[in-house]
């Protein structure tokens, strides 16, 4: 098999890039090295176009495979790759923002790029390399593409910036971003959880990973000119002049449907126009392609947009609603929703209205993940749900699709910076965030109102969290990508993401960034529109939180009344065997007899979980009763268990017993131990040593003096009183 191998140092380790016959029934295919990690991927077109459809049908996969990670994973009757994880579908929208902008979007061939982690080590990530070999497979195939694009991992850490950190270094980084760059050297794509951080730490980290970008797109361009196949050649039709002065006369009517400030309004006018121009074409120009008669609609309305923002007559910078370029639309918010559940919030910004939901669990309700990648407990979580009728639809409802993972992912992100550790607030915590009508920025409404559904439901955060969406128009020339002008959007709605170039979204609270996501539908973006997009989202930023402060300004000092009780105890790991018990039957009679979840950590901390504050006291109590520490002195009331020839067993505690040896049981010779106790008796003991096996040696004589029950002859007689004075009452236990 003939191979050819290119490498090049990045981000202070070598990457491989190897080209072969793996997959050479694909239009291209790249395998990518970096360290041990090895990522294959492949890039296929169809040789025809899509009839009937609108949109460029491109599919990305991302497979992480369990041999991958040298693991047999996956369920214990299902040993195999089932559906995607969160992780992978993550990654297939990272991968699809990335290189979406570099096709041209009238292709209706459909594009699948595929995506196999082959193998992964203990240092490098698979994303980075993931791109890479994306872009390679796309760049070196016949496949029309505007490649290449490369992408980087940067954090900052003890104050330096690290590039492609190993997953050691990425523990405790003030914050980790993931981004892209294309043609032109622009930025493409962006996502970054950071712990509230400000914007120029991460414009400085943005600026440096450009720099050793650029080094990779300079590698791939010197493997495409020696690999790469001749494009494939698509024709695309274009409008003959009598066409496009045939839709002269529609785009008044559709200017004004644009700009209605009503979103189901604006959506029937703008469909009633198209209707009518489709009907047109058909009857006046029967041989124009209905694909090519959408488009000239739809560039046309991308054009008013740009045109009257870019553009404005008499200095009037028109959107959509009527809002200025950095106006926020009318905010209503409002806490504790709903009575019965530990915490809820509404968030309205617009036409976009949210219902955030927390819900407060035990620790053992934490979220286990075992993955190629990933194997850790999660104890905070968000969820985001988009049902139709928020978008005036009907379509079946399934399960969560990519776009609710991936805004659910995004708003967890940009919540976790505030959220108190588990040592501090033991619970598990659900968020589900509803979106109940959206036009626009839902995944940063979401965020507004599950950071107030927290503060609802008692739960410590550092400080509210809120995020915007902000938008862009500009006019760039194509072929040397300089952008000529260009307007920074706040707060836009559904047909300024639609029609617009840019998506940037940004969260946090009023000391810092916690989350970004970026997608865009040109090139790239400069650094220069970053810097006054931060701006802007920053200033909106703290509009939002004004808002949200007017409804809930930090956290209720009590929990929900229906919300579970939670107790921590710390014991000595030695005990922990003693909790358990042979077979679990100690602790799961405490959890029966209690009502109650406990969960029982390897380093002694306990958690109790229960409805009830008196039920997970009385668990606490058993627990310390079972794992307290004993010593010399101590003095308890107990009841005799079992007899020996040589003593008895004494039960002083719950599950703990003792020996009282025959010599230690009255001041007086005891021929026979019957001769002073009989099981069932309750007695009064001290201990007296504990062996190096644990084991408690116990007296009565010290404590109490016992007579005779048995003289021949004679009655049995009662016990005598206790010569001493009974113990005090914390070295007691009452049974």
């Amino acid at each position: 098999m003939e191979t050819k191998q290119f490498s090049f140092e990045f981000g202070g380790r070598p990457l491989v890039a190897e080209f072969s016959p793996l997959a050479e029934q694909a239009n291209g295919s790249a395998l990518v090295r970096y360290g041990d990690t090895v990522v294959f991927a492949t890039a296929v077109m169809s040789a025809t176009a899509r009839e009937g459809t609108g949109f460029f049908p491109l599919v990305v996969d991302y497979e992480e495979k369990f041999y991958a990670a040298g693991r047999i994973l996956g369920s214990r009757f299902v040993r195999r790759e089932g559906r995607p994880s969160e992780e992978a579908i993550l990654m297939c929208r990272v991968i699809d923002r990335a290189i979406r902008p570099l096709f041209d979007n009238r292709m209706r061939n459909d594009v699948q790029v595929i995506v196999m982690v082959l193998s992964i080590d203990e240092d490098n990530d698979p994303d980075v390399p993931a791109i890479l070999a994306a872009s390679l497979a796309l760049g070196t195939s016949n496949i029309p593409w505007n490649g290449p694009v490369a992408a980087i991992r940067a954090i900052k850490k003890e104050g330096h910036v690290i590039l492609n950190p190993t997953y050691e270094e990425r523990k405790d980084a003030t914050f980790d971003a993931f981004f892209t760059s294309g043609i032109h050297g622009h930025l493409n794509m962006i996502e970054t959880e950071a712990k509230e951080v400000s914007e120029d730490s991460l414009m400085e980290a943005f600026g440096e990973g450009l720099k050793e970008i650029e080094r990779a797109l300079e590698f791939q361009t010197s493997v495409v000119r020696e690999m790469g196949k001749q494009k494939t050649f698509i024709e695309f039709p274009e409008p003959t002049e009598a066409l496009a002065n045939a839709l002269k006369p529609f785009l008044p009517r559709l200017e004004n449907a644009i700009y209605d400030p009503l979103k189901q309004t604006r959506v029937h006018d703008s469909e009633t126009v198209k209707k009518e121009w489709m009907e047109h074409v058909a009857t006046e120009f029967p041989d124009t392609p209905r694909a090519l008669a959408e488009e000239m609609l739809e560039d046309a309305t991308n054009n008013i947009l740009h045109k009257n923002i870019l553009d404005p007559v008499a200095g009037m910078e028109k959107r959509p609603d009527g809002r200025r370029v950095n106006e926020i639309r009318p905010l209503f918010t409002k806490s504790h929703i709903l009575e019965r559940h530990h915490g809820s919030a509404l968030f309205f910004r617009g036409e976009t209205h949210i219902l955030s939901v927390a819900t407060l669990g035990a620790p053992g309700d934490m979220l286990l993940i075992e993955g190629m990648e990933t194997r850790e407990k999660r104890h905070f979580m968000h969820h985001y749900n988009f049902p139709p009728f928020s978008v005036g639809e009907v379509r079946p409802m399934r399960g969560p699709g990519r776009r609710e993972i991936g805004h659910g992912a995004l708003a967890e992100k940009a919540l976790r910076a505030v959220v108190p550790p588990k040592n501090e607030f033991p619970y598990t915590i659900r968020l589900v965030s509803e979106t109940l009508s959206s036009n626009g920025s839902s995944s940063m409404g979401s965020v507004c109102a599950s950071s107030m559904a927290m503060m609802d439901a008692g739960i410590p955060i550092k400080r509210a969290v809120a995020g915007a969406s902000m938008g862009l128009v500009m006019y760039a020339d194509e072929q040397t990508g300089t952008i000529q002008k260009y307007k920074v959007l706040t707060d836009i709605q559904g047909i300024e993401d639609h029609l617009g170039d840019m998506d940037f979204k940004v969260a946090g609270t009023r000391e810092g960034v916690t989350a970004i996501q970026m997608d865009v539908k040109v090139v790239g973006v400069t650094l220069d529109i970053i810097r006054d997009a931060f701006k802007e989202a920053r200033e909106a930023r703290m509009q939002i939180l004004d808002a949200m402060d007017a409804s809930i300004s930090e956290p209720k000092s009590e929990l929900s009344p229906y919300a579970p009780r939670i107790i921590i105890i710390t014991i000595n790991p030695d005990k922990i065997r003693d909790v358990i018990g042979p077979g679990g039957k100690i602790i799961n009679e405490i959890i029966a007899l209690t009502d109650t979840q406990i969960e029982i950590e390897q380093d002694g901390h306990i958690f109790i979980t229960g409805l009830k504050q008196e039920q997970v006291a009385k668990a606490k109590e058993l627990v310390e009763e079972i794992t307290r520490e004993y010593e010399a002195g101590q003095r308890f009331t107990g009841k005799v268990t079992r007899i020996f020839n040589f003593g008895a067993m004494v039960e002083f505690a719950p599950k703990q017993e003792g020996l009282v040896h025959i010599s230690e049981l009255a001041p007086m010779r005891v021929e026979q131990v019957t001769d002073v106790v009989d099981v069932g008796d309750v007695v009064s003991v001290e201990i007296i040593g504990i062996d190096e096996m644990g084991r408690i040696n116990l007296s009565i004589k010290r404590v109490a003096t016992l007579e005779i029950k048995k003289n021949p002859g004679a009655a049995r007689p009662h016990k005598a009183s206790h010569e001493q004075s009974r113990p005090s009452h914390h070295n007691r236990r009452d049974h």
